[in-house]
């Protein structure tokens, strides 16, 4: 059958993470919303391309009947380490510290040009992140102001979960294109809408007519905040 396509990595990663938070498949929609695929049955190809080479299986004929494989969930963690953004926060040593990757900086407020590539390790007390040290896998600088209303600062870190689905209001790092931002996520039928927390600001609206590239990376599960700076 041949190995996965680039695509059809990034279509079955979508699936497996997103019955992971909803506990149900996602439709063919959605998938192409999610990862900018513009026409469903470019979403369909892929789909019938993973049940062909044994990650996806129906069950029955509904738009939610595709399930992953255990073939599938097998490749999803092991594959969680070679994609840039998939790196894991590590213990650093038996005092219960987690050293966590940083990044690069990512825009509240206009996008920047997202660094995918880690930037420095920060070390922090797992006592401190509580129920939270578990789900970090990565943390990201904050720029700009868009997200005040959320208490996320200019120059802030935010603390990230690695997933590429998320619950309408949550807040996330999602990508447009090769640019990167916080915002609270809303999908809106076919778009989406990325809500800065600063009322003086616009919200970000994307849909698959625009040509624009939109993918989120994951959802912010914590802060730090450096008062004291050498």
């Amino acid at each position: 059958m041949g190995p996965l396509t680039e695509r059809q990595k990034a279509v079955l990663e979508f699936v497996v993470d997103y019955i992971r938070v909803h506990r149900f498949p996602p439709t063919v929609r959605e998938i192409g919303r999610a990862l900018g695929i513009r026409s469903t049955n470019g979403v369909s190809d892929h789909l019938k391309a993973l049940e062909r080479k044994g990650y996806l299986e129906r069950r029955g004929m509904k738009s939610r009947a595709l399930v992953p494989t255990r073939k599938a969930l097998e490749l999803r963690e092991v594959e969680s380490e070679p994609s840039p953004l998939s790196f894991e926060a590590t213990e650093a040593s038996s005092r219960g510290t987690l050293r966590i990757p940083v990044l690069g900086r990512v825009a509240a407020g206009a996008p920047i040009l997202a660094q995918e590539f880690w930037e420095t390790t920060i070390e922090l007390d797992r006592s401190l992140l509580g129920k939270s040290a578990d789900a970090v896998n990565f943390a990201l600088h904050v720029s700009g102001d868009s997200m005040i209303g959320d208490g996320i600062h200019d120059g802030d870190l935010v603390l990230v979960r690695q997933q590429s689905t998320a619950r309408p209001g949550e807040i996330v790092v999602a990508r447009i294109d090769d640019e990167a931002t916080v915002k609270r996520f809303y999908p809106e039928g076919e778009r989406i809408r990325l809500q800065p927390s600063n009322p003086r600001l616009a919200p970000i609206y994307v849909s698959p007519d625009d040509g624009r590239d939109v993918q989120i990376l994951g959802v912010v599960v914590g802060l730090f905040r450096q008062y004291a700076r050498a």
